[in-house]
């Protein structure tokens, strides 16, 4: 089974509003870059399609380790609360409806393909890939091609 390592970055200007993600997939001397952006979406949307959009390149099951600096994704993934969420109807608790479900679904379904290592990483500090994982998202907000995002909920 191939080993890549996958960074990742989410990005928006403004909360909601334009967003865009980046990724670099590393695999052995390799890299690639993937970015793109959303017109009207939030920070944390982004962080998990910039998962997803690192996950689908992936074109056979493979040893993964993702780098994210969203404790939002690797706390709900490593601590179970996304699991949790699913089988509670997608209820974080009595009253609060989970958020991006649309998403963590698909995170989810890419997760059976592929064995996942979660590492948090700290964001704008020392880790090259994470820097660069930012510029890319940044520049896909700022170069004006923007998808519109349309969620089975809408951007939370």
């Amino acid at each position: 089974m191939k080993e890549v390592e996958i960074y990742t970055d989410g990005a928006c200007s403004g909360n909601p509003g334009p967003g865009g993600y980046g990724v670099i997939l590393k695999y052995g001397p390799y890299a690639r870059e993937i970015s793109g952006a959303y017109e009207n979406t939030t920070n944390n949307r982004m962080e998990l399609m910039a998962v997803i959009k690192g996950l689908e390149s992936l074109k056979e099951p493979c040893r993964v380790t993702v780098y994210s600096d969203s404790k939002y994704i690797i706390d709900a993934i490593t601590k179970g609360w996304v699991l949790k969420w699913q089988s509670n109807g997608w209820m974080r608790n009595d009253k609060e409806r989970a958020k991006n479900i649309d998403l963590w679904e698909k995170v989810l379904e890419l997760r059976q393909k592929h064995q996942i290592s979660w590492v948090w990483v700290k964001g704008h500090a020392d880790n090259e890939y994470n820097n660069r994982c930012d510029q890319l998202a940044v520049s896909a907000i700022k170069n004006g091609l923007r998808l519109d995002d349309v969620p089975g909920d809408k951007p939370e």
